[in-house]
C-alpha cells in the first residue's frame, strides 16, 4: 500500500506573503461607464479601478483569486438571479494571466477569443445563464430544457441548451465547471462592452457595418481596415476573428454595437449528492455496454484523453480510405489541405502523414463521398470491437470501449504496431477511454469507475496544460502533482519517460521529471500566483491530474482523500501514466492555442502522447498473455497473504504490467 507522510510546510501560502507594490495611476481624465472605464486620453496605457475602504494597490496574488472564488460562490447561493456586474471588480483584481489587459480601454482580443471559443454562438442573444446539475433540477424549477435547442461551444465540451429567446442553460458536472463558466462569462462581458463603446464613439462605424459590400472587393477590405483600426484590434487578431466568425464577422460586430452586455446568472440548487447522482447516471449506459459484451469484470486499461485519437489509431478507418482522402486533399476543395498535403508529400515540412490523414478525415466526412463512407464506419468499428457510448444525462463526456482481441493489427497506425501483436487475439482485456473531464469531474468519474470495475490494469491520462518553462506543443511528464482543491501534494512513479514519447513528436520537446499544479480554473491564475509555484519548480499548470490522484488515493486507503497532506503513491497495484501537452504559455500574456493557430499543429503532441499510451498498453497486455501461456498455473496456485506469502508479493503476482 502507498506510503503517506505528514506535511512539511512545503507549500504554506501563509508563509509567503505578497509585497504591496504601488501601481502607476492612469494619465488623463477618466470616468466610469458601468464596469468599463472610458479613457479620454487615448495614449494612456493602463486604467486604475476604484478600491473601497481606503485599500491600497497591491500586486494580485493567490489571495485575490481565492476572494474572487468566494465572491461568486457566495452570490450563487442566492435562489434568485445575480448580475455579473457585481463580479467585475473582483475579476479585475485577480490580474488573470489569460486576461492581462482587462482594465485597459481597448479590447484584450486574446481573452475575448478564448471566451468566444468556450461559449455557444447564441451567447450573443442571451441575457440569463442558468446552471444546474441535471435535467431534473431544471424541470423542477420550471425550465423545460428537454424541449430547448441543444447548442455547443467549439472549444469546451458541455451540455448547453437555448430557449430560442434570451436564456441559456448549462449543465455543471462539478465545482470546476462553475470555476470555468463564471470567469469566462465575466471576461466576455468586459470585452464585449469595450467594443460596444468603441463602436458607439463614431456614428459612422455602425453605418459601415450595415453596408452591403462584396467580400471580395477592395472596398470591403478598406472598410474592414477602418473597422479594425477604430476597434483597436491587431491585424492577426482580426484574422482570427475571421476564422471563427467567417462571413458573419460584420454581423457579429453589429450585434456587439447594438446593445451592452449585462448577464444575469442563476444556480439551480447544487449539492454534493447532486454531483454523485449525475455521475452515476453517466456510468449506467457504460456499464450496460460492458454487461452486453459479456464478462463485465474483464481486465481494464483506463484512458482519459479524447474521442478521436485512440479510434483513429486503432480502427484503421483513415488508412483504409487513404486513397480517397489523398485525392480529396489534392483536389483543392480546401486550399489549406491541398497546401499541407503538397508540403508533406514533397518533404518541405516534417509533418506526419498519418496525422494529416486523420485531420483530412474531418473535412472529408462533410462531403457526399465522405458521408457515404461514414455510414459504414460505425459497423466497421463494431466489427473490430470498438464501441461508442454517447454522453447523456448531463455530463458531456463520451466513452469508448475497445476489445483488444478484435482489433486488426495490420490496420492499426504503424507507429503503434509491435512484435507479438498476434497474441492479442487471446486477450480478454478492454480499453475504456473517456473524453477527459474538467477538473473535479475527473475525481467523481474515476471514483465511479473504480467502484464498479475490479480489474484495473493501468490508468493513463492525456490532457492539456500550461507550461511555465516550455513552448506550445511540448509534452510534459510529471511525477509530482500539487492539487489546489485538496491542497495535497502527490509523489508517484509516472510510467512514461521522455524516450517513449519523443520518437513520435515532430515539432516539440518532451520534458519529463516535471512538477505540476492542478489549478481550479484557467482564468484563475495570475503572475504572482504562477511565480509562487515556479519558484518551487512547479512548471506545469493543468486541471485534472490532482482530482484523478485524489480518487486513486481512495482506492488505496480506508478514508476519503485528506487535505493539506503530502502523499506517496509510488507502490500502486496498477500502472499510472500521466502526460500533458502544452496548449498555452501564461508568461506570454495570454497567447494560447485558443487565441492562436487553428490548424492541425496541435495534433502533433496529441498523437505523440496517444501513441505512447497505446504502445504501453499493447506491451503490457502482450507480456501478460505470454506470461499466462507460459505459466498457466502460477496465478491459480499463488497463496493468499495469510498462507505464508507477503502481501506485496501477492500484489506483484496480480499486476499485469511489464
Amino acid at each position: 500500500m502507498p506510503y503517506k507522510r505528514k506535511p512539511e510546510n512545503q507549500h504554506d501560502n501563509e508563509n509567503h506573503s505578497l509585497k504591496h507594490a504601488p501601481r502607476e495611476e492612469t494619465a488623463g481624465d477618466q470616468h466610469m461607464k458601468d464596469e468599463v472605464l472610458i479613457e479620454q486620453n487615448r495614449h494612456a496605457a493602463t486604467m486604475s479601478p476604484g478600491l473601497e475602504h481606503g485599500e491600497k494597490y497591491h500586486a494580485a496574488g493567490k489571495r485575490d483569486v481565492e476572494l474572487y472564488i468566494r465572491t461568486y460562490n457566495t452570490l450563487l447561493r442566492s435562489s434568485g438571479e445575480i448580475n455579473l456586474k457585481a463580479l467585475i471588480q473582483a475579476h479585475y483584481n485577480i490580474d488573470s494571466s489569460l486576461h492581462p489587459d482587462a482594465r485597459k480601454p481597448y479590447p484584450d482580443m486574446s481573452a475575448f477569443i478564448y471566451s468566444v471559443l468556450r461559449l455557444p454562438d447564441v451567447i450573443n442573444q442571451c441575457e440569463l445563464v442558468l446552471l444546474g446539475q441535471s435535467e431534473e433540477v431544471f424541470l423542477q424549477q420550471g425550465f423545460h430544457v428537454n424541449k430547448w435547442q441543444a447548442v455547443t461551444a467549439s472549444a469546451r465540451r458541455r451540455k448547453w441548451f437555448y430557449n430560442g429567446k434570451k436564456t441559456l442553460a448549462a449543465y455543471v458536472a462539478s465545482v470546476s465547471d462553475t470555476d470555468d463558466i463564471v470567469p469566462v462569462l465575466v471576461a466576455f462581458q468586459i470585452e464585449w462592452n469595450k467594443m460596444y463603446y468603441l463602436l458607439k464613439e463614431d456614428p459612422t462605424t455602425m453605418q459601415l457595418l450595415e453596408t452591403q459590400v462584396d467580400p471580395g472587393s477592395p472596398v470591403f477590405a478598406e472598410i474592414s481596415k477602418v473597422l479594425r483600426q477604430r476597434l483597436h484590434i491587431a491585424e492577426d487578431d482580426w484574422q482570427r476573428l475571421q476564422v471563427i466568425w467567417g462571413d458573419h464577422l460584420w454581423e457579429k460586430l453589429h450585434e456587439i454595437g447594438s446593445q451592452k452586455k449585462s448577464f444575469n446568472l442563476r444556480m439551480l440548487g447544487g449539492s454534493h449528492v447532486g454531483y454523485v447522482k449525475a455521475t452515476r447516471k453517466w456510468w449506467a449506459p457504460v456499464r450496460n455496454l460492458l454487461d452486453t459484451l459479456g464478462q463485465p469484470d474483464r481486465p481494464v486499461y483506463f484512458v482519459s484523453s479524447n474521442t478521436h485519437s485512440l479510434i483513429n489509431l486503432l480502427s484503421g478507418f483513415s488508412l483504409r480510405n487513404e486513397k480517397a482522402l489523398t485525392e480529396f486533399a489534392r483536389s483543392g476543395a480546401d486550399p489549406y489541405l491541398a497546401e499541407e498535403c503538397a508540403k508533406i508529400q514533397e518533404g518541405t515540412v516534417p509533418g506526419n502523414w498519418q496525422n494529416f490523414l486523420y485531420f483530412a478525415t474531418r473535412e472529408w466526412l462533410k462531403i457526399s463521398a465522405g458521408r457515404e463512407a461514414a455510414r459504414a464506419r460505425l459497423q466497421e468499428a463494431q466489427d473490430r470491437g470498438i464501441w461508442h457510448v454517447g454522453a447523456r444525462h448531463g455530463l458531456e463526456i463520451d466513452a469508448q470501449v475497445f476489445e483488444l482481441s478484435k482489433l486488426i493489427p495490420a490496420e492499426i497506425d504503424p507507429r503503434s504496431r509491435m512484435s507479438g501483436m498476434d497474441v492479442l487475439k487471446k486477450s480478454d482485456a478492454i480499453i475504456l477511454n473517456i473524453d477527459y473531464p474538467l477538473g473535479m469531474a475527473a475525481y467523481r468519474m474515476m471514483r465511479e469507475i473504480m467502484e464498479n470495475l475490479s480489474q484495473i490494469c493501468g490508468i493513463y491520462v492525456l490532457g492539456k496544460a500550461a507550461t511555465l518553462n516550455g513552448s506550445i506543443g511540448d509534452v510534459m511528464i510529471s511525477n509530482v502533482i500539487m492539487d489546489e482543491h485538496s491542497q495535497n501534494t502527490y509523489w508517484f512513479d509516472n510510467t512514461f519517460r521522455a524516450n517513449e514519447v519523443q520518437p513520435y513528436l515532430i515539432y516539440g520537446s518532451v520534458l519529463d521529471n516535471q512538477k505540476a499544479v492542478s489549478a481550479k480554473g484557467t482564468y484563475l491564475q495570475n503572475r504572482q500566483y504562477l511565480d509562487f509555484y515556479y519558484q518551487s519548480n512547479y512548471t506545469v499548470v493543468e486541471m485534472e491530474g490532482g482530482p484523478y490522484l485524489n480518487a486513486i488515493y481512495e482506492d488505496q486507503y480506508l478514508t476519503r482523500y485528506p487535505t493539506d497532506d503530502n502523499i506517496n503513491l509510488l507502490s500502486l497495484p496498477y500502472e499510472l501514466g500521466i502526460l500533458h501537452y502544452a496548449s498555452d504559455t501564461p508568461y506570454t500574456r495570454g497567447k494560447n492555442l485558443g487565441a492562436g493557430s487553428l490548424s492541425y499543429f496541435g495534433m502533433d503532441s496529441t498523437y505523440a502522447g496517444t501513441v505512447a499510451i497505446v504502445r504501453r498498453i499493447f506491451a503490457n497486455e502482450i507480456a501478460a498473455i505470454q506470461r499466462r501461456l507460459t505459466h498457466p498455473l502460477d496465478e491459480a496456485l499463488a497463496p493468499l497473504p495469510d498462507e505464508g506469502m507477503p502481501a506485496q508479493e501477492t500484489a506483484d503476482k496480480k499486476t499485469r504490467v511489464v
